[in-house]
């Protein structure tokens, strides 16, 4: 169970980030560890730094985006210790520890964490289902990644120990990549209606993944979705097509009324 939880870091600066993050995976239980696009790939200091957790390090996977490393999770938790602009659903530690381990009997699920001096970007944290916040000391709430690795594994691990006290969920969610074929449809037929500029989405989007993160359809309810969007892609398509034909007509028409005006000229 816990080898389907992944632990992602992404685009670290330090490479002894990356080892001691693998020794505080180890310790708990730990094993699938993600890089995506590292400023430089694991060294000796990263080595020196796992100390017994050369395995978790050695078969760490290198990506080059977060999408990849996330495509086939059901459950993505970003890290993010700044307030956004838009609000996302937050988990904290404890309750983040219980969701993981809940629904990794279903599919791969995982727990991002982003740079060391900026974090994750809006971007990025816009691919997660929910944010996470260590209610640090408000006054000195800087945290070694490697610590913050650390502390949200223990909880992971407390969860896993416990796992009885508490329900399986029973739901079945779409993989990250479903949701992100969603997306991608949903801003297709938004751009086909006009409802928002192809040039110029604006927030309208940003706005729409926080509701459907937020309400987090089940497998069933995104294909019912897709099903409604592509039934607007449809009637949008016949509609454009009876204009072009009426557009076609009016010409012919004109056409003809010309060619009998010159005619009787």
């Amino acid at each position: 169970m816990l080898e389907n939880i992944r632990i992602i870091l992404v685009n670290t600066s330090h490479t002894g980030n990356i080892g001691s993050t693998a020794r505080a995976m180890k310790t708990m239980g730990l094993s699938s560890l993600y890089l995506v696009d590292p400023v430089n790939e694991p060294d000796g200091q990263a080595s020196a730094l796992a100390a017994g957790a050369g395995d978790v390090l050695a078969n760490a996977k290198i990506v080059n985006t977060l999408e990849e490393a996330v495509k086939d999770c059901g459950l993505v938790v970003g890290t993010s210790a700044r307030s956004r602009t838009h609000s996302w659903p937050m988990l904290g530690p404890r309750d983040c520890g219980e969701k993981l381990v809940q629904e990794v009997s279903k599919y791969p699920v995982a727990l991002v964490f982003g740079r060391e001096n900026s974090g994750l970007s809006n971007e990025e944290l816009q691919q997660c289902h929910f944010h996470m916040c260590i209610p640090a000391n408000p006054e000195y709430s800087s945290l070694n990644l490697a610590a913050a690795v650390q502390t949200l594994c223990y909880e992971i691990r407390m969860a896993y120990l416990n796992r009885e006290t508490y329900p399986e969920v029973e739901e079945v969610y779409p993989l990250n990549e479903d949701l992100e074929r969603f997306y991608v449809h949903l801003e297709s037929t938004l751009e086909k209606t006009s409802f928002i500029r192809k040039s110029h989405p604006g927030v309208v989007m940003t706005k729409l993944r926080r509701l459907f993160n937020r309400s987090r359809p089940e497998s069933q309810e995104l294909n019912i979705l897709r099903g409604i969007l592509a039934s607007i892609d449809k009637s949008v398509k016949a509609s454009d097509e009876d204009a072009s034909q009426a557009s076609s007509l009016e010409t012919t028409d004109e056409a003809a009324a010309q060619t009998t005006s010159q005619g009787r000229n």
